[in-house]
């Protein structure tokens, strides 16, 4: 795999800046343009955000409509209604379901929770959900993580005597549903200062908002960071601003005190006792959470995240891991077999998107297998199956190309649609998938650029060894947590050679384990570079490459540094 580098360019300007900033804190001034990058630009901002600070949360009545949603909130338990919490099936909506239902049961008994099963009701409000609700004597539903374009079924709610508290991140449509608050800053009337938050994010705000008005202690709610943090890592939301207040302290929990259901699916993933980090929910935690929507329901989530026996959530956590087991068998057959339709396409070099539709594929991992080809492809997926009568399926994006609005340009031709900018679901009558792929094709080709379709990855700056010492790993930590919007920083060295002890490694002697020197000084640093054991002829010849990498603490020696190596470029060839 050839990958372009594309090296962040830096204006006199801002390396004045950068320059400056670094002086005034005491570091390395390659930190320091690390910092502007991220738009922080004074002593001040860098502290905060390196020492993040839940104090700095904002005030959660500058959301609108926050002041209605605690005052429905409150009427419900004066008057002892019964309430549901209802929240979609993926992680970022079964950790808001526990994070409020957890809460609110330290304060009130009548008081439910409800999954919509992906199958039998799909995505967001089902009538099937409010059926139950109205036969279970529920006068109130907060719906988390779905519910901003449910106009139809909460104005069928409402004649069931069903009031609605939206809690969602979304983007709405223009017309929004009779619910009685709608907590939602990407609403066009928005008044809060952050619009990133996950699902989850806002529940917490929720509650954060019900606490104030009843006077109760913030630090009631710190225990529940935990399922804050696994929402923003697992739904890819920017961890900048309030994010990564809520991720940096939630992770601080997951490390120190994790809830029962979290402690038992980090042992699962064998995670006891290691540092967690955002990657570690990403890839481990947040997929067998998600595992049980995508194969059985997402209940059983959260019944494991609301659970406070210890034996109880052991069982439970090992049938999700079952699961997880599922979910990937099938993520495996339904990308080769994705994978060979791709290849027998004649016509894939002109396309700059692609849409495969198979009735017979598993409708939940077929957003995982979008994700999958867009990452060996480089082109805007959409994958559908069929469901319910429709062809349902998951768009996945490249990185700067806003796939929901690809999607939103073929409406007409949707039954349903919502997401983000990298992720989106979508629904549609079989008829239609022809034309939803010539129009979403001519969308994706008139606005992508040529770059998007190409791998690259995105150099921070140039380093020498020898500026890599104990304390710039150190201030380099101070970035954690990474995500969108801060992400890993990623470093290129020229003209490294190989020390002489570089092998390759792995069952399928697949990846290089390196012992590396450069041109500037005596240093030797380990690294290792997975699936890349094609260049070790080269390296061996003792010839001098490029290399571009993360800097990571080796989890085998403790106080060591090892360099994750992204891609090799040798020099002579």
């Amino acid at each position: 795999m050839n990958h372009l580098w594309n090296y962040h360019a830096f204006s006199p300007q801002e390396l004045e800046k950068s320059h400056k900033l670094a002086r005034e804190l005491g570091i390395s001034p390659i930190l320091g343009q690390l910092l502007i990058q991220r738009d922080i630009q004074t002593p001040e901002d860098a502290k905060s955000f390196f020492y993040p600070d839940l104090k700095d949360l904002h005030d959660p009545f500058l959301m609108q409509d926050m002041d209605l949603a605690v005052e429905r909130l409150n009427q419900a338990i004066l008057n002892k209604e019964r309430i549901l919490i209802y929240g979609d099936y993926d992680v970022d909506g079964t950790t808001s379901v526990a994070l409020v239902y957890r809460f609110l049961k330290l304060y009130y008994s009548n008081i439910d929770y409800y999954i919509p099963n992906r199958y039998d009701e799909g995505y967001g409000v089902s009538r099937q959900g409010i059926n139950y609700a109205s036969q279970s004597g529920v006068k109130l539903i907060i719906i988390l993580d779905c519910g901003i374009k449910a106009v139809e079924e909460i104005t069928y709610a409402q004649s069931q005597g069903i009031d609605f508290i939206i809690c969602d991140h979304h983007v709405p449509d223009e017309t929004l549903p009779p619910a009685v608050a709608i907590l939602n800053a990407k609403r066009l009337d928005n008044t809060y200062p952050y619009t990133d938050l996950s699902g989850c994010g806002v529940g917490f705000k929720f509650m954060q908002g019900f606490a104030q008005s009843n006077d109760i202690s913030f630090s009631q709610l710190t225990p529940l960071l935990d399922l804050v943090a696994v929402s923003i890592a697992s739904d890819i939301v920017p961890i900048m601003g309030e994010n990564r207040i809520l991720a940096y302290h939630g992770l601080k929990r997951l490390n120190s005190h994790p809830s029962v259901g979290l402690q038992s699916i980090i042992n699962i993933c064998g995670l006891t006792g290691k540092e967690l980090t955002i990657s570690d929910i990403v890839f481990k935690i947040g997929p067998r959470i998600n595992a049980s929507g995508r194969i059985e329901s997402g209940k059983e989530a959260v019944d494991l995240m609301v659970e406070t026996d210890v034996q109880r959530a052991v069982e439970k956590s090992i049938q999700i891991n079952e699961y997880n087991e599922t979910r990937k068998d099938l993520d495996k057959a339904i990308t080769q077999e994705a994978n060979t339709i791709v290849d027998n396409l004649s016509d894939l070099s002109d396309r700059r998107s692609m849409v495969l539709y198979d009735e017979n594929w598993h409708q939940g991992v077929i957003g995982i297998v979008a994700s999958r080809l867009t990452e060996i492809h480089y082109k805007p997926t959409v994958v559908l199956c069929k469901s319910g009568g429709l062809a349902t399926g998951s768009a996945r994006s490249v990185p700067g190309f806003d796939v929901y609005k690809a999607v939103e340009h073929c409406r007409d031709l949707l039954e349903s649609f919502g997401g983000h900018t990298y992720a989106a679901g979508l629904s549609l009558k079989e008829e239609h998938i022809e034309t939803f792929t010539k129009r979403f094709e001519a969308y994706v080709t008139e606005h992508i650029r040529p770059d998007q379709l190409e791998s690259s990855i995105e150099i921070d700056s140039d380093l020498k060894f020898i500026d890599i010492t104990q304390k710039f790993c150190r201030d380099l930590q101070l970035f954690n947590p990474h995500g969108p919007l801060n992400h890993k920083p990623i470093f290129c060295t020229e003209q490294v050679y190989d020390y002489g002890t570089s092998k390759v490694v792995g069952r399928n002697q697949e990846h290089i384990k390196l012992e590396l020197i450069d041109s500037q000084s005596n240093k030797i640093f380990n690294g290792i570079a997975f699936g890349q054991s094609n260049h070790v002829r080269y390296i061996k010849s003792r010839r001098s490459f490029d290399i571009c990498y993360t800097i990571e603490a080796n989890t085998h020696r403790k106080g060591e540094i090892q360099l994750h190596i992204e891609d090799i470029k040798p020099r002579e060839l």
